[in-house]
């Protein structure tokens, strides 16, 4: 997701030479550094000292040895922290890091890894309207962005947008498989199915006058082909 991040923002015109992605090991942070041309580093908390903005792009279980180490060495005066971390509450980032920190909990999803992403953003009330709106326009690079109301949404967003792409994915999974049992080769059946669901996503975007019972009940003629039988 970090990837997609930086991607993004380089193709929204953020200069390379602001960004600075930071990595113990060389592997991942030397490939990125070659493709895009931006600032590596092994040292967090030698680069968050120069940092304006510091984004967290960790796996949650490893997020507080992190932090501890951010802690005692980074200066978070006057600068935004995002996070991009599931489960972790505010409450408990102020246990891992300065209690008066402007944390920005933000909720990605995997289609942002081609600018088609949906995020939910939280901010505490520490946050300056200009770093949300920095925040905002961040994500934004990457897709559309949801300003949540309450932490609580967070889950909610993780729920609605985070897992399901995840169900789409099973649906066309299962609509290959029939396409293949009726007739269809593997490929030509991937196909089918992909094309008809970007044209149904776009036909839905286009009509957004229409319900999706609307959308539906348009496809399903009464005793037609695609009503079911009992």
């Amino acid at each position: 997701m970090a990837h997609a991040i930086i991607a993004g923002l380089i193709s929204a015109g953020y200069p390379v030479n602001k960004i600075t992605v930071c990595s113990p090991t060389s592997k991942n942070r030397d490939q990125l550094l070659k493709k895009y041309g931006i600032h590596g580093k092994s040292d967090n908390a030698d680069a968050s000292k120069h940092a304006d903005v510091i984004m967290l792009a960790v796996k949650p279980q490893i997020m507080e040895t992190v932090c501890q180490s951010l802690k005692k060495q980074a200066n978070f005066a006057n600068k935004p922290v995002l996070t991009i971390a599931a489960e972790i509450p505010v409450k408990r980032y102020q246990k891992y890091l300065p209690t008066n920190i402007s944390l920005v909990r933000v909720m990605p999803n995997t289609p942002s890894l081609v600018d088609q992403g949906v995020s939910g953003l939280y901010a505490m009330d520490s946050v300056s309207e200009n770093d949300k709106t920095f925040a905002t326009e961040l994500m934004a690079s990457i897709g559309k962005v949801f300003l949540l109301a309450n932490e609580a949404a967070i889950n909610d967003i993780i729920a609605v947008t985070g897992s399901s792409p995840a169900y789409f994915f099973l649906f066309m999974e299962l609509m290959q498989q029939e396409a293949e049992r009726l007739s269809f080769d593997s490929k030509t059946a991937r196909e089918l199915v992909l094309y008809t669901t970007q044209g149904s996503a776009a036909l839905a975007a286009t009509k957004s006058d229409l319900s999706f019972v609307t959308l539906r009940e348009q496809v399903t003629s009464k005793g037609g082909t695609t009503a079911i039988k009992p």
